[in-house]
């Protein structure tokens, strides 16, 4: 089922979460091979564009084949965001721009950005007005339930996005405090959902097709945002995509298929990121696509120690035979 974010078409009702450190170009468009409707680019930080830092332009790079896509900003002044939006509006092939109100973590929440936000529904209204005034491209927010269980302000704040001009709204059902503990609460997700207009997308615990059904008939939301289910797990999108749209149920992948794909987002991190770089992000991938196959232990240690593409792939190819002489036997 098609929807819409202003003027940008998605092609289905699977949404991709920004993740820092992982939602790169590399893993966006592997995502989107595997039937993501939207994919979120990780957040970046207005300073950052400010300052012009390499790192964060390059963290901009959009491929051709990951449309439609979004890049998240974050920031705690006005000004600082404001421009920041604006050059991803003018200077990036971005379709969407999305504002962070949802980042948990501390150094973040300290320069006044991501979650603190939570705590003051004015300050939500003002920050998405300035944006959205200042640019072409369709804003939406991605945002938590609230700072803890005291201080739960969802439906303000989302009321606050929408009147401001935000063309959807994504929520975390968790509150900063949770971080990613506990269970996200989707009744206040429900709650939120029968109050706007705009889209809105539903996450957290959205781990399998049938959560991912429940979102949207318990719920009630337009599409679900899957964040950490699809760290070394592309097969979850296609799995959700297809069940939401026939009801049928995708099997799991063999360790061969794991590996294969594996070993294609690291040559597209490689070719996004030089041979270093890439190798040595990819670690922490590499332990989410081995997770759940028997003694993988040794290969996880193994990817760790070298720093080449085809060291690597040596050590995962090897691995897969071994296991698949394993279960021969």
């Amino acid at each position: 089922m098609t929807w819409q974010i202003g003027d940008v078409t998605i092609p289905n009702q699977v949404v991709v979460a920004p993740m820092a450190g992982i939602t790169n170009a590399a893993f966006r468009v592997t995502a989107k091979e595997f039937g993501a409707g939207l994919v979120v680019c990780e957040m970046i930080s207005d300073r950052g564009i400010m300052h012009n830092n390499q790192k964060t332009m390059g963290m901009m790079f959009v491929d051709p084949n990951e449309h439609p896509v979004s890049i998240q900003i974050f920031g705690g002044s006005k000004d600082t965001l404001v421009e920041a939006a604006k050059f991803v509006d003018q200077h990036t092939q971005a379709d969407i721009i999305d504002i962070n109100m949802g980042c948990p973590v501390n150094k973040v929440v300290k320069t006044d950005a991501g979650a603190r936000w939570l705590l003051d529904p004015n300050k939500v209204y003002e920050m998405v007005s300035y944006v959205t005034d200042a640019v072409k491209k369709p804003v939406t927010v991605k945002m938590r339930t609230g700072w803890d269980e005291d201080h739960i302000f969802a439906v303000e704040n989302a009321l606050a996005a929408e009147r401001a001009g935000a063309s959807a709204l994504a929520m975390h059902g968790r509150t900063r405090k949770q971080m990613y503990t506990g269970q996200a609460d989707w009744d206040i997700l429900k709650q939120v959902k029968s109050e706007l207009t705009i889209p809105f997308m539903g996450n957290g615990d959205v781990r399998t097709p049938q959560d991912a059904k429940r979102m949207l008939d318990e719920v009630g939301a337009d599409a679900v945002m899957i964040g950490r289910a699809a760290l070394g797990n592309p097969w979850i999108l296609s799995q959700v995509e297809t069940y939401l749209r026939t009801g049928e149920l995708i099997a799991e992948p063999t360790p061969r298929e794991k590996i294969a794909t594996a070993k294609l987002q690291l040559h597209r991190l490689v070719e996004l990121k030089g041979e270093n770089v890439a190798c040595r992000e990819f670690r922490q991938q590499a332990a989410y696509y081995l997770k759940g196959i028997p003694r993988a232990a040794k290969t996880k240690a193994a990817v760790n120690e070298v720093e080449t593409e085809q060291a690597v792939g040596d050590i995962l190819d090897r691995f897969v035979e071994e296991t698949e002489a394993r279960m021969a036997n």
